[in-house]
């Protein structure tokens, strides 16, 4: 690991006069950033204050001003705490402030905090409103000029100077945007993370009124309703455009709107037909970014996401229909008027502005992706990459592919809020692992074992998990929980809280696959061990004996961790058992002398999901133990679904906890 210390030490001007040599504040503690080779991520010191206000009303352009305030001033103290949510006592960022038994005090103005702490910044990096990921740019160079992110506005309103203006300095083109930053700031910032956090998000508007136009009211989930649909939008004619929605009419389970083709017509002549994900959807495809590409080419949105189209027919048009190819459980409307409105992604920067990481934002595919990948080289081996990937879903698969050749394990971070205070705060943390109650004699029965998945996402720990956690049903049932052993150091006082209060029943399993979230199959041979040797590290500091792991996949299946790969766990980590994605047929084995089973769902809540469990051992014929091992969707269940699901499991199921269900495993298998 090098120390950003080094780098610090050198940093001066660099091409084209842009960064000027900064130094650090009298009162910075320097050190609580340096790094050190005990640790993998920066330190913050412990706060002593905090002023904090609700922010969840302000625009993302004032949301970004704030946040980026809060990196720099937190840097050397954590002093700003912000509740992005609402300002309610039932909300995470609410929750985890009562919480903190510090002195604190209530800003009823958030944009007074500015004036207050006005004379901690040296001014403003003004980012091009036109060219939005100017923005991330202006991000990298906040933390190193120890300055705020805005816009011209705010920086005349506020009496900010302008450290540097980036308006005009970038055009649209991502790539040579990116490359500038890479070439002209790496020897400054800090090479303990990369950071990649979307510029902009999409917001929706207030008072938006929306006709339904179609709806699948049967919860199909095999194409068996594809086909091709005539949506007549003409209802909403009449004024500049007419914005077309898919969503999913059955949120909590997964097979939402899916659409393949499409044409429109006005008055009966087709005035567009283009395919998703191609440049001829593009002008149509008002967002997008709520919604993924499947594996044939088709667009599709499941539990609350959807995508938009906007269509502007021309003049004196009466008759608008939009002709789609379309299957599953799709739920289609329209409206008249602009759904959504595009402004800054405030989210995460004050980690990235208080760490001076360097963000950017490359979906990782073609030009993109290979300006991503030299990013990945140049930074050390085990340098977390912390935010997320463009594309959703198809870019998870492939930016998580692309880190862990690039020997970075992947941080979900990009909505994880107040990082500078959570990192700060130091809290009990328990190395030892939870007691296994052991079977001594195995019967024939059917021994499951449920996983609530996406604890490696530390926002979802953050925020979800908080919520669900806090449902005063957990703990009837028994119960794995997925968590990343990185909140060690990312928020301790987080993952304190959920091994603090957790039941008998309730089990903090390692998400996957280990410290940062990675496909181990992905990684050179001597890169994953050092990945190996880290997480165990990690997993041995939180008491952590079991793994939820990703494999490899070959023909878009996922095939079994390879031996060696079992044998890295085995030598360098403390995992007794691993479950780990999976199709097909029930997957019980022993790799490398660990017992391994795939990870299994089912679609639904409790009655659905185990008539589907009751299906998946049709063919038991009961005369040996059977292991299976069930993930449970953290977005759509939570304790009181587990409570309902517990005692449907009668006879011949036993539901136990992960260390007893693979401690029994491991003395089953040969």
């Amino acid at each position: 690991m090098v120390s950003r210390r080094a780098f610090l030490a050198g940093s001066g001007a660099v091409t084209a006069g842009l960064v000027q040599p900064f130094a650090l504040p009298a009162n910075a503690a320097v050190s609580s950033t340096s790094g050190s080779s005990a640790r993998l991520l920066p330190v913050f010191n412990r706060p002593r204050h905090l002023d904090y206000a609700d922010v969840s009303k302000l625009r993302g352009e004032d949301q970004t001003l704030l946040t980026t305030l809060q990196g720099v001033v937190n840097r050397t103290e954590p002093e700003l705490y912000f509740i992005y949510d609402t300002g309610t006592e039932s909300v995470p960022d609410a929750k985890w402030l009562s919480d903190m038994t510090l002195p604190k005090k209530l800003y009823k103005n958030p944009l007074d905090l500015v004036a207050k702490y006005r004379g901690r910044v040296r001014g403003a990096i003004v980012y091009d409103d036109a060219v939005p990921d100017s923005l991330n740019v202006a991000t990298t160079l906040a933390g190193l000029e120890n300055a705020v992110v805005a816009n011209a506005d705010q920086a005349k309103a506020y009496g900010l100077k302008i450290v540097k203006d980036l308006r005009g300095m970038f055009d649209d083109d991502r790539v040579k945007t990116y490359r500038w930053q890479l070439d002209n700031l790496f020897p400054l910032v800090s090479k303990q993370l990369l950071a990649g956090l979307p510029p902009t998000r999409v917001v929706d508007v207030e008072g938006v009124q929306w006709l339904e136009i179609a709806r699948e009211t049967t919860q199909i989930r095999d194409s068996s309703n594809r086909g091709t649909y005539n949506l007549d939008v003409s209802a909403k004619l009449g004024k500049e455009a007419v914005y077309v929605k898919f969503g999913d009419s059955f949120t909590d389970d997964g097979w939402g709107a899916s659409v393949r083709h499409v044409s429109i017509k006005a008055n009966d002549t087709v005035i567009a037909t283009f395919e998703p994900n191609t440049p001829e959807e593009a002008p149509y495809l008002f967002d997008g970014s709520h919604s993924s590409i499947g594996g044939e080419g088709n667009r599709f949105a499941d539990g609350g996401n959807y995508w938009i189209y906007r269509i502007a027919p021309p003049a004196g048009t009466t008759s608008l229909v939009v002709t789609v190819e379309m299957w599953n459980q799709y739920v289609v409307s329209a409206t008249d008027t602009s759904p959504t409105r595009v402004e800054p992604f405030p989210y995460f920067r004050d980690y990235v502005v208080a760490t001076k990481a360097l963000v950017s934002w490359l979906p990782p595919g073609g030009a993109t992706g290979d300006l991503l990948i030299e990013h990945y080289a140049k930074w050390p081996t085990l340098a977390p990459y912390m935010g997320w990937f463009a594309n959703d879903v198809s870019g998870e698969w492939d930016g998580v592919d692309l880190a862990s050749k690039g020997g970075s394990p992947v941080v979900a971070a990009d909505f994880y809020m107040n990082g500078t205070v959570h990192a700060g705060l130091a809290s009990p943390i328990s190395d030892k692992p939870r007691a296994t109650r052991r079977i001594d004699k195995p019967q024939n029965k059917v021994y499951l074992t449920l996983t609530f998945g996406e604890g490696d996402n530390i926002q979802y720990c953050q925020r979800r998990l908080r919520e669900i956690w806090d449902d005063p049903k957990r703990g009837e049932v028994p119960t794995n929980w997925t968590i990343d052993p990185l909140l060690v150091e990312t928020g301790p006082n987080i993952y304190s809280y959920f091994q603090r209060t957790a039941t008998a029943n309730d089990l903090l399993v390692c998400g996957p696959s280990g410290a940062g979230y990675t496909y181990p199959a992905s990684w050179k041979p001597d890169e994953l061990t050092q990945y190996l040797k880290m997480s165990g590290g990690f997993m041995r500091r939180t008491g952590l004996e079991e793994v939820y792991a990703y494999s490899g996949r070959q023909d878009n299946t996922w095939v079994l961790l390879s031996e060696e790969i079992a044998k890295g766990y085995a030598e360098y980590t403390p995992t007794k058992g691993i479950m780990q994605t999976w199709d097909g047929d029930t997957l019980t084995a022993k790799v490398g002398g660990i017992p391994i089973t795939g990870g299994w769902g089912a679609p639904g809540k409790a009655a659905e999901f185990k008539a589907a469990l009751d299906q998946r051992i049709a063919s038991w014929d009961g005369s040996k133990p059977l292991f299976i091992s069930g993930l449970i969707g953290a977005w759509s269940w939570s304790p009181s679904d587990m409570a309902e699901l517990g005692p449907l499991l009668g006879d011949p199921y036993e539901l136990v906890l992960a260390n007893t269900f693979y401690d029994l495993l491991n003395r089953v298998l040969p």
